[in-house]
């Protein structure tokens, strides 16, 4: 299932407009907070899909019983653009564990190919918990197929949602054709249908991570 939040009018689209905006990309503090912020939207959106318990509260005056989230999820991000999206997330699932995948494309020299290279996991067990991985632009789908296949090797979630600002048309076919036998979500603020020979999608917004915290050197 694919949920394109964008295609509403909400305040979410204005935080996404700002993002795509390169003017407003040379404030890099703005551009990290308009990550959080989507993560907190797309947490809330997810809330309403998890399974919730009666717990009894005690007022200043009574005493009653409200529906609270019976399990908190596992919140997965790759590194380092998905930092602000997943820190969005853990502000509404804040006693949630956390798990962080190190992968990123190893480009060959003089050529527009490159390899996906995953360096480093941290992750809790996962097995049938809520696991929801976020990382801002699913472009081939190939970081985070090689995520999604890391964290799965500790264990089968009970279902997997998938949080991306930005996916294009390949991304979301890779993943489909990956994980067709898995219980996955796709939640997404739009899908932009072109990417180009280095694979950024178009019209995108650039490169979150870059745009985050600063250009890294080419490897």
């Amino acid at each position: 299932m694919i949920h394109e939040l964008g295609k509403n009018n909400s305040i979410f689209n204005q935080f996404l407009s700002e993002l795509r905006d390169h003017r407003l990309q040379k404030d890099s503090m703005r551009f990290r907070r308009n990550l959080e912020r989507l993560g907190e939207i797309f947490a809330y959106e997810i809330s309403k899909e998890l399974s919730y318990i009666a717990t009894r509260i005690s007022t200043p005056l009574g005493m009653l019983d409200m529906n609270t989230v019976e399990e908190q999820p596992v919140l997965a991000t790759v590194l380092r653009a998905g930092l602000p999206l997943h820190q969005g997330l853990l502000n509404y699932f804040d006693k949630a564990d956390s798990a962080f995948i190190s992968v990123y494309r190893n480009f060959t020299k003089n050529e527009d190919g490159f390899t996906v290279k995953l360096d480093y996991i941290s992750a809790p067990a996962v097995e049938k918990r809520i696991l929801i991985i976020s990382d801002p632009m699913l472009a081939t789908g190939s970081s985070l197929v090689a995520s999604l296949k890391a964290l799965y090797e500790k264990g089968t979630p009970a279902h997997t949602h998938v949080v991306s600002v930005l996916a294009s048309d390949e991304g979301i076919a890779k993943l489909k054709r990956a994980f067709s036998f898995k219980k996955l979500t796709l939640w997404v603020g739009a899908v932009d249908d072109e990417l180009t020979a280095k694979a950024f999608i178009v019209p995108g917004l650039g490169d979150a991570g870059d745009l985050s915290f600063g250009r890294k050197e080419d490897l």
